[in-house]
């Protein structure tokens, strides 16, 4: 029996589709031990998945002090792990690929160009574009699986796992009446952001259109920025505000009660596409909406990016003029305006709130 370690130590979204990898290689082998490394708080998307049979937490401001990183090193080799794939491919991930004694480690080359070594056995290159539906970041994670072994009839569809007492769970009965659609308002970080004058301008827009309720997502450390944006909006009848998912588990407990997420880019659309619940992303233009953009038909699942309107807003630019447009994108996301995305976003919301 094999036993096998997935390291990521990355967000909530990287953390849910980064479980294909434990999803596909206990389908080959259902005996093999599964464990899976993440920060503490992106244990809800892989909470009660059958494929993971063990949860290793990790705090990130604590992972990247030198005395704990030799402690889960030392944990690590205790474990004896015959493979471990790490995705994202971080400094502390590569440092326990490199002493953790395992007989095969996968994982990504450094785009620096600053060679393997020693972190891995197999090391890889990272795709340079997307041959699925899935998206690159999905692709990539099954690329780093099949480098150790043969896999047929891939499954690249990430899943959140409710108990049956979960999918019990059910929304007031005063919100029974109408469709929920749960707005993204704020992404997982300012750049993921759309700007707030615009965001409210989408909310004002379909609350005028829609007979739905609006039902507001952020993350608990959000609320002040929340709250600007409620404050932005002309027509707040149909916001909910007495509805909130103060965990990861239980905004998929309300999203699987929504009918629409209407988002940023970031971890809640994974989490609504993994319940299989339609979704309108709107991309941060720093973002390669090649690399996130999972599973988009058009209809089912829908994005926009700056760059599907305006084709030369971002040149071909070079690795460091990315890294700066990602610390401060609002110029370009200035040019995605809400007229350019109302349409789109009003051909999905008719389709889906008939």
């Amino acid at each position: 029996m094999k036993k096998i370690l997935i390291i990521q130590n990355k967000r909530i979204g990287d953390v849910l589709i980064s479980a294909v990898i434990a999803n596909n290689y206990k389908a080959k082998y259902p005996n093999s031990e599964v464990h899976l490394m993440a920060y503490d708080y992106t244990h809800g998307v892989i909470e009660n998945n059958p494929n993971i049979d063990k949860i290793i937490t990790i705090n990130e401001k604590e992972l990247k002090k030198f005395g704990n990183l030799v402690k889960i090193i030392f944990q690590v080799q205790r474990e004896k792990y015959d493979v471990i794939f790490d995705p994202y491919s971080k400094l502390q991930s590569r440092l326990i690929c490199k002493f953790s004694r395992a007989t095969q480690t996968v994982g990504h080359k450094s785009r620096k160009k600053i060679g393997n070594l020693g972190y891995y056995t197999h090391p890889v290159e990272i795709l340079k574009v997307k041959t699925q539906i899935c998206g690159k970041a999905i692709e990539d994670r099954i690329h780093l699986l099949k480098q150790i072994d043969t896999f047929e009839n891939i499954d690249y569809e990430p899943k959140i796992y409710l108990t049956e007492k979960e999918q019990e769970f059910r929304l007031p009965n005063k919100y029974l009446d109408k469709k929920i659609i749960m707005l993204g308002i704020l992404g997982s970080t300012p750049q993921k952001s759309m700007p707030y004058e615009y965001i409210a301008q989408i909310v004002d827009h379909i609350a005028t259109k829609f007979d739905c309720y609006l039902l507001f997502n952020y993350a608990p450390n959000q609320k002040i920025e929340a709250d600007k944006i409620y404050n932005l909006c002309q027509n707040k009848s149909s916001i909910i505000l007495d509805i909130y998912a103060p965990s990861i588990r239980d905004f998929a407990l309300i999203m699987n009660q929504c009918t629409v997420l209407v988002s940023n880019e970031g971890g809640t659309v994974h989490i609504a596409k993994a319940l299989n619940k339609p979704t309108f992303t709107i991309f941060s233009p720093y973002i390669n909406k090649d690399d996130w953009s999972s599973f988009e038909d058009g209809m089912f699942h829908k994005s926009v990016h700056l760059l599907d309107f305006i084709p030369n807003a971002i040149s071909e630019l070079s690795y460091e003029q990315n890294k700066e447009i990602e610390k401060n994108p609002r110029e370009l996301y200035l040019k995605l305006t809400p007229e350019m995305i109302i349409p789109e976003l009003d051909s999905f919301l008719i389709d889906h709130l008939k």
